[in-house]
């Protein structure tokens, strides 16, 4: 009941900002490299089982090594009623340690690749109202699948379907919608058919020039699936939030909190939880510009 709630309430408010709608103002493509990120730290230790127990931990660490990587790009294009919006999202991160003994231990802290397509009716352009932005129904297909399998685990082929509203392309709201959502789980030889809806958020804050805060988040409630599987999720949620200065041309420095939870929806188990705080290094450019114009 309560998502059937939102989701009425969501359609309502796309719906009464329709008295201050004025013409689009932008056609054409454009291409968008968002964020190519890379950050590597190394810690090197050396006989650091000669100082067991001595109390500093800068003699007796284990040799380090974490590797985060990202890239963001978009292509987007616009039409005089639509948004055709296609992009391609690469994460990986890795953390060898390597102990005194010569033993070594590799965990991954995020590994996904995300392809997806969207088409968007500019329905509204709302330039007196949070700043400005555009509104409409929806619609998006996406795969979703990663490097390398966890563990033991298949590696994860997800495709995945949305339909619901949106608000977007504002000067504080980049996206806000609520929606259906579909998703057919390749991950395992028995495929499953999963049905839910999800919501989301992308919040850009200026605050000087050249500084600028930016806040995601994703929410997804599974309520049906066609095959239970042990891995399978009641919810999950993901948020990021990040200060991104400029420092020189294209190159950023962004502080970074990201936090992701998520409830298995059999067996029991205690809700996970992953906390990253770290600091990216970042290249950002806009290849293409979408050209304003006054009318059609």
């Amino acid at each position: 009941m309560k998502q059937i709630k939102l989701v009425l309430f969501f359609v309502m408010l796309c719906s009464t900002v329709v008295c201050f709608a004025k013409e689009n103002d932008r056609r054409g493509w454009q291409l968008d490299l968002k964020r190519l990120a890379l950050n590597v730290t190394s810690t090197n230790v050396h006989h650091s089982a000669d100082y067991d127990g001595f109390a500093d931990a800068r003699l007796t660490a284990d040799n380090q090594t974490t590797i985060q990587g990202a890239l963001d790009f978009r292509a987007d294009n616009f039409g005089k009623l639509y948004l055709w919006s296609n992009g391609i999202l690469a994460e990986y991160g890795k953390n060898t340690i390597e102990q005194s003994d010569g033993t070594r231990l590799t965990t991954e802290s995020v590994d996904r690749i995300i392809a997806d397509t969207s088409y968007t009716l500019r329905l509204w352009n709302v330039q007196d109202f949070w700043g400005g932005f555009e509104a409409g129904p929806y619609v998006l297909a996406a795969y979703e699948t990663e490097f390398n399998k966890t563990g033991d685990a298949p590696l994860k082929k997800v495709l995945r379907g949305e339909g619901g509203m949106k608000l977007f392309e504002g000067k504080y709201i980049k996206a806000l919608y609520v929606s259906a959502l579909f998703e057919e789980d390749l991950t395992y030889p028995e495929h499953s058919t999963k049905l839910g809806w999800t919501a989301g958020f992308e919040i850009n804050a200026p605050i000087r020039e050249g500084v600028k805060a930016t806040f995601k988040g994703v929410w997804r409630d599974y309520l049906h699936e066609s095959v239970k599987q042990p891995t399978d999720l009641d919810y999950s949620l993901e948020l990021d939030a990040r200060m991104e200065v400029l420092v020189w041309k294209n190159l950023s420095v962004a502080p970074f909190i990201n936090y992701f939870t998520a409830q298995a929806k059999y067996g029991g188990r205690p809700r996970g939880q992953n906390l990253y705080v770290g600091v990216a290094f970042s290249f950002s450019k806009l290849f293409k510009e979408a050209k304003p114009i006054l009318a059609d």
